[in-house]
């Protein structure tokens, strides 16, 4: 990563898609969505096509906000995860994944974290039957196949950006399953650096670059708290208290990339965890019956595809990564 100030905003939109590093970037995205695709045909998955409104999406997001529109005289939102849908969707298929456009409206103090957008896009995947161990599996190698790709056809791109391939030959290592480390263990390594966390909460973005910053390839993080997570987040039946779910936590400082989870899909507890978490089970009313009637259990992540792309890419800002950026509090094209 470079010195560029954090604070940079994009340029007016012209000259951003006449940038040189701008058209490298489209180039090394396309080809990280394309072996992705590849990858994930290949292993039996289906590709879906999420809907981008709906009556209720995903209450989580650190404080982020969702976007109302008028549907007919009705209030829908404005998809920030198509969670809800991915359950859905292993009622026909049992193995699924999508790229799917996100909106949220950021908190203002995001602005200047170089990582954050309000509207983004994730390679979303879900298997029905899985547990969070084959959601990893999938996950790890989904990251490793894209990566390998661009380094292999894309020596010009990377060099435009100025991004050595040698950055990844930790990751690329064959038959080395990434790193894994609990919540609890990292909150205890970034109290014994300084930098005290919260252990009932999302481990914060500072403390979050510090772990990522001491890495040289991607990590997991597991088992996070109850409650610092949506509903759908399964509880570890043998460990209450304890999420079985996991992020993907890239090194170099460039952080998260990945969030996955093995799903809750009893009713009951569904219920149950919507009302722990100050949410009204009567506006999931179509996804409440759908569960009433049976669906089976899953795992699945979401990959940031712009933050992805910025950490293969060796990007300052996640903005630099779009080619179209709209940032936390600023309105633009």
């Amino acid at each position: 990563m470079t010195d560029q100030p954090e604070s940079q905003l994009p340029a007016a939109l012209p000259a951003h898609l006449r940038n040189p590093v701008t058209r490298a970037m489209v180039r090394v995205q396309n080809r990280i969505v394309q072996a992705a695709r590849e990858h994930l045909t290949a292993q039996g998955f289906t590709e879906l096509r999420p809907p981008i409104i709906g009556p209720v999406t995903d209450p989580g997001g650190r404080g982020s906000k969702q976007i109302d529109i008028d549907f007919y005289g009705h209030r829908y939102k404005l998809m920030t995860s198509a969670i809800l849908y991915k359950q859905a969707s292993l009622l026909a298929f049992d193995k699924i994944f999508c790229v799917a456009p996100n909106v949220r409206l950021e908190p203002l103090e995001t602005a200047n974290t170089s990582r954050h957008l309000v509207e983004f896009h994730q390679l979303d995947v879900e298997i029905a039957g899985a547990s969070r161990n084959d959601a990893m599996n999938v996950a790890q190698d989904i990251i490793a196949t894209a990566t390998a790709a661009v380094v292999a056809d894309l020596e010009d791109e990377l060099a435009v950006l100025g991004r050595d391939p040698q950055a990844f030959a930790a990751l690329l290592k064959e038959d080395a399953p990434f790193d894994r480390v609990t919540h609890a263990d990292a909150v205890a390594e970034l109290t014994r650096l300084g930098h005290p966390q919260n252990p009932d909460a999302e481990i914060d973005w500072e403390g979050e670059a510090l772990l990522s910053i001491r890495a040289d390839r991607p990590f997991f993080i597991t088992d996070y708290p109850k409650g610092s997570r949506g509903f759908y987040d399964r509880e570890n039946p043998e460990r209450p208290g304890v999420l079985t779910n996991f992020d993907l936590i890239a090194p170099e400082g460039y952080g998260e990339l990945i969030s996955g989870s093995e799903r809750e899909h009893d009713y009951a507890r569904i219920v149950a965890r919507m009302r722990e978490t100050g949410e009204n089970p009567a506006k999931y009313g179509w996804y409440l019956d759908m569960v009433r009637d049976g669906i089976p259990g899953s795992s699945g992540f979401g990959i940031g595809l712009e933050r992805l792309t910025r950490y293969i890419a060796g990007l300052d800002a996640v903005w630099q990564a779009t080619a179209f950026p709209k940032t936390p509090g600023v309105v633009s094209a």
